[in-house]
């Protein structure tokens, strides 16, 4: 028997629909759940891209690691903490270090890399002599006081009697530099006739660093038994001042 053309039409299309309307809600649902599993899953995307980005896991592992030396020193310091602060795992951490020690080590070279890097970018070459030697001591009084991190660091080692610095030809090779820019700086003072001739440069650079550490290292005792706020502005400024001054008598004679 002939359907009317409406039932036929009806008939024939609306399973279609259904089965359509059916993929479409079944497509939706998967790609709801794959932006739900992704949403879910940040350790392997952070470990994705870190894994593109060596060099950026390297710099994160070494700054989680200047923070737990620096709060445990070398023998309470844990493998397992470092690797909390980067959300990596200690896995990682010895693929790029080898050994807690030689994360260590790392961490002092960065950060003596970074007090000398500063150092020899001061072109003090450009100045005159007294200027230079202004700059170089202000720049190192500046530099301890605000990263006590370093002093710290400095401090710990020379528990381990300088142990691990010992081990470090860079360190060596990067102080060095920096006396060798000192000696030319005091050297063209004696010929120009504004410094004395004959000055020892490490004595100078002692002169510079021992008071500049010194009231960083100690500041808590320090400033507890002589009641003195030493990270106080005004005593910071006075105290640059007066560095600055008494390593120019020095070498002024």
């Amino acid at each position: 028997m002939r359907q009317p053309f409406g039932c036929r039409c009806t008939t024939s299309v609306r399973p279609a629909i259904i089965r359509t309307t059916n993929t479409y809600k079944k497509d939706h649902c998967r790609m709801t759940e794959a932006v739900a599993n992704l949403a879910t899953q940040p350790t392997e995307v952070v470990r994705k891209v870190r894994k593109n980005n060596p060099e950026k896991t390297r710099e994160s592992i070494l700054q989680a690691a200047i923070t737990e030396f620096v709060q445990q020193g070398l023998s309470g310091a844990r493998v397992d903490a470092i690797a909390e602060r980067t959300a990596t795992s200690k896995r990682m951490i010895y693929y790029y270090f080898g050994s807690k020690e030689q994360l260590y080590l790392e961490v002092l070279v960065k950060l003596y890399g970074d007090i000398r890097g500063t150092e020899s970018r001061l072109d003090l070459a450009s100045l005159p002599p007294v200027l230079a030697i202004r700059r170089l001591v202000e720049f190192t009084f500046d530099h301890h006081d605000r990263n006590v991190d370093f002093v710290r660091i400095v401090s710990i080692e020379n528990i381990h009697y300088g142990e691990y610095v010992k081990q470090s030809p860079a360190i060596r090779q990067m102080s060095n530099v920096v006396l060798d820019t000192l000696g030319k700086t005091l050297r063209r003072g004696a010929e120009e006739g504004v410094f004395r001739p004959g000055i020892d440069v490490l004595d100078v650079h002692l002169l510079i660093s021992s008071f500049c550490f010194y009231r960083v290292s100690n500041r808590h005792t320090f400033g507890e038994i002589f009641q003195i706020d030493l990270p106080d502005e005004q005593v910071k400024q006075r105290h640059k001042t007066m560095i600055c001054d008494a390593v120019l008598r020095y070498i002024q004679g």
